[in-house]
């Protein structure tokens, strides 16, 4: 008999960004793994050379507003064949010669498009300069005001300190999760409290945009967040909600089709605490689909 109960939503849609902060891609199916999430999500970033780091949209928002797709189906942790579409400035494959000269034109700094390079290759995921303090970076890159709290995160289920010594996980582009869960009720609800601003699924850059049921809890808007510390399944594969995700600055940047609006942080500050979504780890592979039901381990 299986552990897992009725199905409590369904999967929406599927999202992979090939290129770190870069638009990504709709697609209906996907393979995923415990430690690479989605196939071919974030398999490449640029490294920033002046500043000698991986970086993202928090510190190039420019990147943004480039589109990357894959030519062809990625397969485990390999970085596939990419194409990046750098808007007026045209397209360039990432095999090309002039691939990393023509991405760091469109920037505007000097750039090098990276594949993901296995763990053991640790100092190339390095921060320049640790983080010591990291009240006042997510204060940073959240682009806080000095009045507004830093967000709630309750006691942390897993050990974030890596990240102050690395832009992320060695051997991943994540920020720290797997995957991005986020239902399209908090969607709605944020939308409804933020009346004057456009709020947009692309905006918020998840891989799992799911449609669930409304719990009957005091976070009924925010259903996701109910499902903290629980196990799911979706088309065989399993999954563990780790905790609330943090939302930073980059909501707020301008990109295709966006204007920029930091009234957003504001909204998001006050009505859910920063937290919209979730980090979600896999914890058995499979294949996941468009439309495959949700269900929820039992107690």
């Amino acid at each position: 008999m299986s552990p897992y109960g009725a199905p409590i939503g369904r999967v929406h849609e599927l999202f992979r960004y090939p290129v770190k902060s870069m638009a990504g891609e709709s697609i209906g199916a996907a393979g995923v793994e415990p430690g690479l999430g989605l196939a071919g999500d974030r398999a490449w970033a640029v490294r920033d050379l002046a500043a000698g780091e991986i970086r993202g949209a928090k510190k190039i928002p420019e990147l943004l507003d480039c589109r990357a797709r894959y030519l062809e189906e990625p397969q485990g942790a390999a970085s596939a064949l990419v194409e990046v579409d750098l808007g007026v400035q045209g397209v360039v494959r990432s095999d090309a010669a002039d691939a990393s000269q023509r991405i760091s034109e469109r920037l505007g700094r000097e750039v090098r498009l990276c594949p993901r390079l296995p763990a053991s290759a640790s100092d190339h995921y390095r921060r320049a300069e640790a983080v010591t303090d990291m009240g006042a970076e997510i204060r940073e890159v959240s682009a806080l005001l000095p009045e507004e709290p830093l967000p709630a995160l309750g006691e942390l289920p897993a050990d974030l300190s890596i990240v102050t010594e690395y832009v992320s996980p060695p051997g991943t582009y994540f920020d720290f999760f797997d995957i991005h869960l986020l239902s399209r009720r908090s969607l709605a609800r944020l939308a409804e409290r933020a009346a004057d601003s456009v709020i947009d699924k692309t905006r918020f850059r998840p891989n799992l945009l799911v449609d669930l049921d409304a719990p009957s809890g005091p976070d009924g808007d925010w259903p996701e967040i109910e499902l903290i510390g629980r196990e799911l399944e979706i088309g065989g594969a399993t999954f563990e909600i780790t905790m609330p995700m943090m939302r930073c600055v980059m909501t707020t940047h301008a990109q295709q089709g966006l204007p920029k609006d930091p009234s957003i942080m504001r909204t998001l500050v006050r009505e859910c605490g920063m937290n919209l979504g979730v980090g979600v780890q896999v914890r058995t592979p499979a294949r996941i689909c468009a439309g495959d039901e949700i269900r929820i381990r039992a107690r």
